[in-house]
């Protein structure tokens, strides 16, 4: 059987190019060696349907590449550590445009849904010296965050957590009042039902030839996998919120994982007369993906509040 064709696109800036070097990784984090061995083309992987072995790639890249020590609380979503990436760079790249075409550095950013693996907040300090506010709904995953914020010394300084106590409101109760972010960023809950999640899980397990009851590498709570209405009633209440606090961001932006719900989000947005729609495209490996970005401020405003 032939190897299959590399089909790599990640943003040119991602530290993530290319097959992963294991060599590498496991002299960063001795304990991944235990999982890697020679797949069925005789290059060394590791089993992506065994989550232990995920989880010890995840903190080998984070070690390796950001030298962060990361820990992911049981039961919680393991992030793809170079997709998480691509999506902060395609912002980094959308925030220069504005910018004078330079990143800018040493500004606000906002987490929706930071969950326990904080993963946004930890690669976007450690690539472009960002600071974060993350948020989240459930109290175990911020104390998990928590947990891994305080293993890397520094970071108390750059990165925050705030528990968002409404089910009701994603904005609302997290931006105080005279406070300002230069950009949002969210992985909203992309199923419409827990029995949506669920068949997806085992779609996915069918096709990593594993059993019902096996355990899966995409774990992750219900307020991270699901709410009703799914990302596009997530995305929607997001944008309806946004106007409140149209004065006190640049860019609010989300990941919307399926293409065929832009369509009613950008009507949405030109209903709410935002001043700039953005569709930043984004592919890693074989997988398509996307975020929107909107802002009520013109370009010259925008311009104004990024400068350093």
């Amino acid at each position: 059987m032939n190897k299959p064709a590399e089909k790599n696109v990640f943003h040119p800036r991602n530290r993530h190019q290319g097959e992963y070097d294991f060599a590498a990784l496991t002299a960063a984090h001795p304990p991944l060696a235990a999982k890697v061995r020679p797949n069925g083309w005789g290059a060394l992987s590791i089993d992506f349907a065994d989550p232990e072995a995920v989880l010890l790639l995840n903190q080998a890249l984070l070690k390796l590449f950001y030298q962060l020590e990361w820990q992911l609380a049981p039961g919680f979503l393991c992030p793809p550590v170079p997709g998480r990436a691509d999506y902060l760079h395609y912002l980094a790249d959308l925030l220069a445009a504005d910018s004078a075409g330079a990143i800018p550095r040493n500004i606000d950013l906002l987490d929706i849904g930071c969950g326990a693996n904080c993963i946004y907040p930890l690669i976007g300090n450690a690539e472009y010296h960002w600071r974060f506010t993350g948020s989240d709904i459930s109290e175990e995953a911020l104390k998990g965050a928590n947990a891994i914020i305080a293993a890397n010394p520094g970071l108390q300084r750059s990165v925050r957590l705030r528990r968002q106590k409404r089910e009701d409101a994603i904005f609302q109760g997290i931006i105080h009042k005279n406070e300002f972010y230069h950009a949002t960023i969210c992985n909203p809950p992309f199923h419409a039902s827990a029995a949506e999640a669920q068949g997806v899980s085992q779609r996915k397990a069918r096709n990593l030839g594993l059993k019902k009851s096996a355990p899966l590498n995409f774990g992750g709570q219900h307020n991270e996998l699901w709410c009703k209405g799914g990302e596009t009633a997530f995305i929607s209440q997001m944008m309806r919120e946004s106007v409140e606090f149209a004065r006190q961001c640049v860019w609010f932006t989300s990941l919307v994982s399926r293409k065929e719900n832009l369509p009613v989000l950008r009507d949405q947005l030109k209903a709410l007369s935002v001043s700039d729609i953005r569709i930043i495209e984004m592919a890693q490996g074989q997988k398509q993906s996307r975020f929107i970005a909107w802002s009520f401020m013109p370009q010259a405003a925008r311009a104004q509040r990024l400068k350093k």
